[in-house]
């Protein structure tokens, strides 16, 4: 069986907006998924990452362009500059992390267009629950208070992998960041 380790951010637009189409090749190929948030404030330091609110103005600027042009290209809906960006979203990948495995996608979907469509805070635990509603979690305080040891190990884990940015793609021993690298990812998942 083919699997894929998915290292993200619930806070990223460029996890969500390659999340889809990561569970569409997935599907293709017969692979399993295995999401995995992790904590990009442990890893910027370590790779030479920068949140970003510390990069330089011109990149600041050039990601906005980045993004409307990626949305249109994809003809997906996007926020561009949500009213809630940027969240604490250390909750929301605790929710993810805790949930069953089968659930983790689905709540990664509802909690990144949550921040990039429906422009909702996802540090607010009413929104939390609302997610964690929709996906059949009874109790997310304690879904939320199981994730935070997965998502400590799942940081520890893209650490010694060196992955560096958000979404990462692990597959077979090799890295594929970014949802710009999917066609590459595509054609490795594809290889029998």
């Amino acid at each position: 069986m083919k699997v894929v380790d998915y290292y993200f951010s619930p806070v990223s637009p460029w996890t969500y907006l390659g999340h889809a189409r990561l569970a569409d090749i997935a599907a293709r190929n017969g692979a399993v998924v295995r999401a995995k948030p992790v904590d990009y404030g442990v890893i910027f330091p370590v790779s030479g990452g920068l949140p970003l609110g510390k990069r330089a103005p011109q990149r600041q600027a050039y990601r906005l362009v980045e993004l409307d042009r990626w949305q249109k290209h994809l003809g997906v809906p996007l926020t561009i500059q949500p009213r809630y960006f940027p969240a604490d979203g250390t909750q929301a990948a605790h929710l993810i992390a805790g949930a069953d495995e089968a659930k983790k996608m689905g709540i990664a979907l509802d909690v990144l267009s949550a921040v990039w469509v429906r422009e909702e805070n996802i540090a607010d635990p009413a929104v939390l629950e609302a997610i964690a509603g929709r996906h059949g979690i009874a109790d997310p305080k304690s879904t939320i208070e199981a994730g935070k040891a997965v998502y400590e190990a799942n940081t520890q884990e893209a650490l010694a992998l060196n992955v560096f940015g958000a979404p990462t793609y692990a597959y077979n021993g090799e890295l594929f960041w970014g949802q710009d690298r999917l066609e590459f990812f595509a054609r490795a998942l594809a290889k029998p």
